[in-house]
């Protein structure tokens, strides 16, 4: 991503770029909260008023721009914002615990993610996302007090989390131990555990997802029917991997095994409680063709 300023004065106009390079460097001096830094837009660099070797007049606003300011204010902002993006609710509600805490919020913040390292790299590219954003906001504001066009936000090109810190095998019956207690989990952990698929592992399609230290995390199982169609019989996530992917991953690949087999016909029973992932399927053509119903008698009769 390249972009240029432009400064009219003197009869002429000033240009350079906006590189990637600069744009961190930027990000890098707006956190730094013990000094005031200023971008020269003649030389292309960030400098400080407080360096001794450095000539700067900040008077001279045609040359030397103030960097958007940054407080610690901001920081918190940003990191609750991630907090509340979460879909995982355990990971959620620990990190907005911690950052309702009062004191110590940043070293807190960081300590709970550090014990979620695949969440910690997501915070990371969240933050980076949104502070180049902050850039640009900035930019814009410039660009418009200078009466020229305003250029758009850089798209995203952040990659699946899951795609980069997950790997995925073919599922086997070595994996079986890990799959039923997974199983088990999740139905405990269901607000109305009710009999959907009937549950089978490894299946004719199972495709298995480890973490970066090669922990079980999660699992699509699918067996074919007589008929030729497959039917998913369970596409479940640990707890402490939710929310970052893996289950709109796993049903990917699903889908690449089935047009290998030339399977032309795949269905998936979806609990209530996780209607979220129906925009998942959605994306991929699934349509809805049953919505079922449960019905239980409370108490005694």
């Amino acid at each position: 991503m390249v972009f240029f300023f432009a400064f009219f004065g003197y009869n002429k106009i000033m240009q350079f770029e906006l590189s990637e390079l600069l744009i961190d460097e930027i990000i890098f001096f707006m956190e730094d909260q013990d000094g005031d830094f200023y971008l020269d837009v003649e030389e292309g660099m960030i400098v400080s008023p407080d360096d001794a070797e450095v000539d700067v007049d900040i008077d001279n606003e045609e040359r030397f721009i103030m960097l958007p300011e940054w407080e610690s204010s901001d920081g918190f902002r940003l990191m609750e914002g991630f907090a509340l993006s979460l879909h995982n609710p355990t990971v959620r509600d620990r990190l907005s615990a911690a950052l309702n805490r009062g004191r110590g919020v940043f070293r807190a913040f960081k300590d709970t993610l550090s014990e979620y390292p695949e969440v910690e790299k997501h915070w990371f590219a969240y933050k980076d996302r949104e502070m180049k954003r902050e850039v640009i906001r900035w930019y814009n504001a410039l660009r418009e007090s200078w009466g020229l066009e305003l250029i758009g936000e850089e798209p995203e090109d952040i990659e699946d989390i899951a795609q980069e810190d997950f790997r995925f095998r073919e599922g086997s019956p070595a994996d079986s131990e890990f799959a039923q207690k997974l199983h088990r989990q999740c139905i405990a952990d269901a607000d109305n555990p009710v009999e959907l698929m009937p549950w089978a592992f490894p299946g004719d399609v199972c495709i298995v997802a480890e973490s970066a230290g090669n922990e079980f995390a999660a699992y699509v199982s699918a067996v074919q029917s007589e008929a030729g169609s497959l039917n998913v019989s369970a596409l479940e996530v640990k707890p402490e991997f939710r929310g970052l992917g893996l289950g709109k991953a796993l049903l990917g690949r699903l889908l690449e095994q089935a047009a290998s087999r030339n399977i032309n016909r795949i269905s998936c029973d979806l609990p209530a409680e996780f209607g979220n992932f129906s925009r998942a399927l959605s994306r991929e053509s699934f349509e809805p063709v049953v919505t079922r119903y449960f019905w239980e008698r409370q108490g005694n009769a």
